[in-house]
C-alpha cells in the first residue's frame, strides 16, 4: 500500500502496487492455514480437489498473502475466469474470513501494476515507471483486524475528527496520483510525509515504524511512512538513486530488515 490505509475502507481512494514476489498454487496437499484455499475449493472446485500454495516470501511481511493465495487458488481452478470473476469472487472469500477489509490487495493480486483503487467502485491502472521504493520491515507481525477496529471505535468516539482525516488523506491520493504518473518522486516522498502524520493521528503507527521512517528520512529519502494496517510489518520510504544504499543501511542500522522488492509487478496468471 502506498497511500491511503484505513481510509479506504470508508470509501476513500487509495493507491496500490503489486511487488515482485510471487505466489504460486498448484495441484497437491498443503499445510499450515488452509482457511482461504478451502474457501477457493468450496466456492470453484470439486470435493476432491486438493491445492499447494508455495510462496517466495513470508507471511509475516505483511504483503497481502492472504488474498494473494485466494487469487491464485480461483485462478488455477478457473483459469478461463476474467479478472473481474477471481476479484469479486476473492474479495467475498476474504470478507466471509476476515469480517473486514476493503480489497485493495485483492485487486493488486488480480490486475498488478499500481492501481488506483477505490472499494466497490473503481479499480484504475497507473502508468508509472521506476519507482523508487525502499522497503522496511519492523520485524513485528501486524494485526490488521485489530487495528481496523480500533480505528472503526475511533470514529465512533470522534465521528468529526476521524472523518476530516479521511478526507485529508483522500486529497493526498489525489495529488499523489498525478506526481506519480508525471514522475515526481520527490513530491511523492513529501506526501508520504503527508499520509503519515494523519496514519500517527489515527493512532495507527508504532515506536518501531517511526524508528526505521525517521531513520529513512535521516539518509537523505525524499519521504517516508507506514505501509498497511500498521503496528507493525513494513514501512516504505522513496529514495533518490544516489541515496537509496544509505537509506537501506539507514533501516538495517535501525533494527529493521530491508526487504528489496520491485514494485509495479504484474497479476495473476497461468504458468506451466
Amino acid at each position: 500500500m502506498l497511500f491511503g490505509e484505513h481510509a479506504v475502507v470508508y470509501g476513500t481512494p487509495c493507491i496500490v502496487t503489486a511487488i515482485s514476489e510471487r505466489l504460486s498454487v498448484t495441484e497437491g496437499m498443503s499445510a499450515g492455514d488452509t482457511r482461504f484455499m478451502g474457501a477457493a475449493i468450496k466456492m470453484w472446485g470439486g470435493a476432491e480437489t486438493k491445492l499447494l500454495a508455495k510462496s517466495s516470501f513470508s507471511g509475516t511481511y505483511g504483503f497481502g498473502s492472504s488474498s494473494a493465495v485466494t487469487v491464485a487458488a480461483l485462478k488455477y481452478l478457473k483459469p478461463n475466469a476474467s479478472n473481474k470473476e477471481i476479484f469479486d469472487a476473492a474479495f467475498k472469500i476474504v470478507l466471509d474470513i476476515q469480517g473486514t477489509g476493503s480489497g485493495f490487495d485483492v485487486a493488486a493480486a488480480v490486475y498488478g501494476g499500481t492501481l488506483y483503487y477505490i472499494k466497490n467502485k473503481r479499480i484504475e491502472a497507473l502508468k508509472t515507471k521506476d519507482m523508487p521504493l525502499v522497503v522496511g520491515y519492523t520485524g513485528v507481525k501486524a494485526d490488521t483486524k485489530t487495528l481496523v477496529a480500533d480505528v472503526a471505535a475511533k470514529r465512533a468516539r470522534e465521528p468529526t475528527k476521524v472523518d476530516r482525516i479521511f478526507t485529508a488523506i483522500g486529497k493526498i491520493v489525489e495529488e499523489a496520483k498525478g506526481k506519480m504518473i508525471e514522475g515526481d518522486w520527490e513530491r511523492v516522498g513529501r506526501l508520504m510525509d503527508f499520509n503519515q502524520e494523519y496514519l500517527r493521528d489515527l493512532g495507527v503507527s508504532s515506536e518501531k515504524l517511526e524508528a526505521l521512517i525517521a531513520a529513512a528520512k535521516r539518509a537523505g529519502a525524499w519521504g517516508a511512512k507506514l505501509s498497511g494496517a500498521g503496528g507493525g510489518d513494513c514501512m516504505i520510504a522513496l529514495a533518490p538513486p544516489d541515496k537509496r544504499k544509505s537509506v537501506e543501511d539507514a533501516i538495517t542500522k535501525a533494527m529493521g530488515e530491508v526487504v528489496r522488492v520491485t514494485p509495479n509487478a504484474e497479476g495473476v496468471k497461468i504458468e506451466s
